[in-house]
């Protein structure tokens, strides 16, 4: 879930290439919608800021209500730092941040979706 269209174009291509379904959303809303029909999701891979209405974080926390073995990945233009400090993600979340590459994009998933 990205509210940038380009950026959602390249995670795509990138996820896709490294041999992952992929569904896609622009925002909160429709990431739920999707998470709710699609029951055999394994990750949610989410920018933290989104513009109105739900941020990253909290439709990850939604998201786990719907799928409680949802793993998460989030993603961020901003310094980690910043983040935990402004409250909008816990200092114990997986986050990758932009831009990046598509071999860290790779063993991040990897290890997110091996991690218990």
């Amino acid at each position: 879930m990205d509210d940038d269209r380009g950026v959602r174009d390249v995670a795509l291509s990138q996820l896709k290439g490294l041999g992952y379904d992929v569904l896609q959303a622009s925002n909160g809303s429709d990431a739920l919608e999707l998470l709710r029909a699609n029951p055999d999701i394994d990750l949610l891979f989410t920018d933290v800021v989104m513009p109105g209405g739900l941020n990253g974080r909290e439709v990850a926390e939604q998201a786990r209500k719907i799928l409680p073995g949802l793993k998460v990945l989030f993603t961020s233009g901003y310094f980690e730092g910043a983040l935990v400090r402004d409250g909008a993600l816990e200092s114990s979340v997986r986050l990758l941040v932009k831009p990046y590459r598509k071999n860290e994009l790779a063993e991040t998933m990897a290890e997110v979706l091996a991690a218990a």
